[in-house]
């Protein structure tokens, strides 16, 4: 069974000005894969005839499918359709069934419909028409030379109708399909290359048809396993034994599998022993608490955060000793250590930790440059801080070093729920 590739092709200067972001092709991208429809490229075009031509001519050579979004409004600029029928060698006629369902969509609203609109009605001679009950521009189906082309209205919500109601279930017939299914196996603590170590022997062992991609970010590295084949039972049996084969690999190192949330997981292990934490945050500014209270529920556990941003709030709220201040600093090993301690004895809970770092940009001083995170974790047994040298970037230091810190909690109390 052949799997058909598809192109996505988005038009319109406003998404290459940066002035709308362009969720259409995430979300075509998405659904094409749970029918079995590998995207092989996304493109973004401009607003003119020869960029669109260029576009469905190499999309043409690439793919079996091109999607189209965006060009099909009432105004000049919208040129989809004209460029459409240049391409295909054919004309616009007026489509009686368009026609018809834009009179009812402006008589229902009590509008009246003007030339601009009325001309949404015409479409290439050789398309299908795709009705849109969610606007006004219809959607257009064509079949050229063994490929399937769709033009469909670029408003994201019109578009995800169209898909649904009609393109994706006559893609389905049209190709014979095979089926898809992910696993997301996701890690944290080890580094990517360190990773492909660990499970090289296994990863060289799978099936053919069940393929790996290494997916890094801010501290983490997803493990995305992708089988492919006719029966989904059967594939979902396949990525299962894998796993779980994974798993006596790096158990310590997954913290969950395909939509878990670190925090949310730590969050639920924390519930399932009866244990409360309270937190103590300086230079993350009351992320970590975020990352704990996006979630709903976190109230079973998280009693709160003191956002220890000036060292008064450190003094006078967690405690901290003016003399270490002085002599170590606000980013130092014997802070956190302190903030971590009292900020548990302070809320009376089983768990404290601390952060306190330089994000930057700015801030370095000698011996701490920028990037220079501190954390702790005290509980009954002690209290323990460890150093993380980071990078530059603000808010990626942010965000590693508070999921390392949830992560310490997750190792500090069994590992994975």
């Amino acid at each position: 069974m052949k799997t058909p590739f598809a192109e996505i092709l988005n038009i319109g200067d406003e998404i290459l000005y940066g002035q709308i972001t362009n969720t259409n092709a995430q979300w075509i991208s998405t659904e094409l894969d749970k029918i079995g429809i590998k995207v092989v490229q996304q493109t973004i075009i401009a607003d003119s005839e020869k960029a669109i031509l260029d576009a469905l001519n190499g999309a043409s050579e690439r793919a079996d499918i091109i999607l189209i979004t965006g060009g099909l409004g009432p105004t000049k600029d919208d040129i989809t359709k004209k460029t459409l029928c240049k391409f295909f060698d054919t004309e616009l006629v007026m489509n009686n069934e368009a026609l018809l369902m834009l009179e009812e969509f402006f008589a229902k609203r009590g509008k009246e419909m003007i030339e601009s609109n009325r001309l949404q009605a015409t479409l290439p001679k050789n398309a299908t028409y795709i009705a849109n009950h969610k606007g006004t521009a219809p959607g257009m189906w064509f079949e050229h030379k063994g490929k399937i082309f769709v033009s469909m209205p670029g408003v994201p919500h019109e578009m995800e109708y169209l898909m649904s109601y009609y393109v994706l279930p006559n893609l389905q017939k049209f190709f014979q399909t095979p089926k898809i299914f992910h696993k997301m196996i996701k890690t944290i603590g080890v580094g990517e290359s360190f990773l492909s170590e660990k499970i090289a022997d296994w990863e060289d062992n799978l099936p053919e048809n069940i393929k790996l991609a290494y997916l890094p970010a801010f501290g983490m590295v997803r493990l995305r396993l992708t089988g492919v084949g006719e029966d989904l039972e059967i594939l979902k049996q396949q990525v299962q034994q894998e796993t779980d084969k994974l798993l006596l690999l790096i158990d310590k190192d997954v913290y969950g599998f395909d939509n878990d949330d670190l925090a949310e997981m730590v969050g639920k292990l924390l519930v399932s022993q009866n244990k409360t934490l309270a937190l103590a945050e300086s230079c993350s500014g009351g992320y970590l608490a975020h990352c704990f209270t996006k979630n709903s529920g976190a109230s079973a556990f998280l009693y709160g955060s003191v956002v220890s941003y000036d060292n008064s709030i450190k003094m006078n709220v967690l405690n901290v000793k003016k003399e270490t201040l002085d002599e170590f600093g606000a980013v130092s090993e014997q802070t956190v250590l302190q903030m971590a301690e009292n900020v548990r004895n302070l809320m009376k809970t089983d768990i404290g930790v601390a952060i306190s770092g330089i994000a930057g940009p700015n801030g370095a001083t000698e011996g701490k440059p920028v990037g220079t995170i501190w954390v702790a974790y005290s509980d009954k047994d002690g209290t323990k801080a460890t150093k993380y040298q980071l990078g530059i970037d603000r808010m990626a230091n942010i965000q590693v070093s508070s999921h390392f810190l949830i992560d310490w909690i997750r190792r500090k109390n069994g590992g994975r729920i």
